[in-house]
């Protein structure tokens, strides 16, 4: 049985100590396991697509992901807390074997991601919500849709109500949707003549998990399947209130004036999608089916 997560092991480890790396494909999924990784080795190369690719690239053969590895479960680290784990680096490592080449994710906050795709990081995998901002800068990619969930102490000790969050504290990881969801809500808020929310934000999605266990915050606000999925982790410790909010596709992000890397990323996400991978990578995770797009678009809208 994999160890319970208690309130003290999880402020020390913030929900970045999971199960064990060496899972075994076929229990993947099961309820006592933090660490449900797919083994993707056998996803072949495809030569069609990898020809797409930009000379540079392929000389490298590797490709470089950029990721805030502190996302359960979409990207965050195994025990030895330096193994980046989750369905978005299981996801890395296929569309690697798809372009042949070596997935390697490299970590780095949040909001350092975007800046650096292109020059640090050939492309991005990090839960990047899909949106007007972004795409006018960058290229993305769709590959899942994801809502939005506020996460509380359980039992919901300060009768917490997503739907009347001004005067509230709530903390969020800076640089993602949530956060900036949330400055909105508080500019409605004064505007309407009520008290702000007290947005506190972090730099890891692990301190805001862990300032609500502590109880300097509320509530948190991430991914729904962030949510979820630190719920589960902590026993008990944590519950998610409101359900599901504003579902939203994700994407991959690639450097906007690279057409033949975008090309590349597009189409084998497309063979991961229809050979049925994809979805068996989230199934493995625990992520509902109808989560995984069947479609691979190129800066969707609306």
């Amino acid at each position: 049985m994999r160890r319970i997560f208690a309130v003290g092991l999880l402020a020390a480890l913030a929900l970045t100590a999971c199960g064990g790396a060496d899972t075994d494909p076929g229990t993947a999924g099961q309820a006592d396991s933090t660490d449900r990784t797919y083994d993707v080795s056998g996803v072949k190369k495809v030569d069609d697509i990898a020809a797409l690719l930009p000379q540079a690239v392929k000389d490298k053969g590797t490709l470089t992901v950029g990721a805030s590895t502190d996302y359960a479960p979409a990207e965050f680290r195994a025990d030895d807390l330096k193994t980046a784990i989750g369905y978005d680096v299981d996801l890395s490592k296929a569309l690697g074997n798809v372009l042949g080449l070596k997935a390697e994710v490299v970590d780095g906050e949040f909001a350092s991601l975007l800046p650096g795709i292109g020059t640090k990081y050939d492309i991005g995998i990090s839960s990047f919500t899909i949106t007007p901002e972004r795409t006018a800068s960058y290229n993305m990619v769709s590959y899942i849709t994801v809502g939005s969930s506020y996460a509380v102490k359980s039992g919901n000790p300060e009768g917490f109500n997503p739907d009347e969050v001004c005067g509230t504290s709530i903390a969020v990881q800076t640089g993602t949707f949530q956060d900036e969801e949330l400055a909105g809500f508080s500019k409605k808020c004064t505007n309407d003549g009520k008290e702000k929310i007290d947005i506190l934000q972090y730099g890891r999605q692990s301190d805001a998990t862990t300032n609500v266990v502590g109880g300097k915050a509320v509530a948190f606000y991430a991914d729904s399947t962030v949510a979820s999925y630190a719920a589960a982790l902590t026993s008990g410790q944590m519950e998610v209130v409101g359900g599901i909010r504003d579902a939203a596709p994700q994407g991959i992000v690639v450097k906007q004036d690279d057409a033949a890397m975008t090309e590349a990323i597009q189409k084998a996400m497309q063979h991961l999608m229809d050979d049925g991978t994809w979805g068996k990578i989230l199934d493995a995770w625990g992520i509902e089916a109808d989560a995984a797009l069947k479609t691979a678009e190129l800066n969707p809208q609306g």
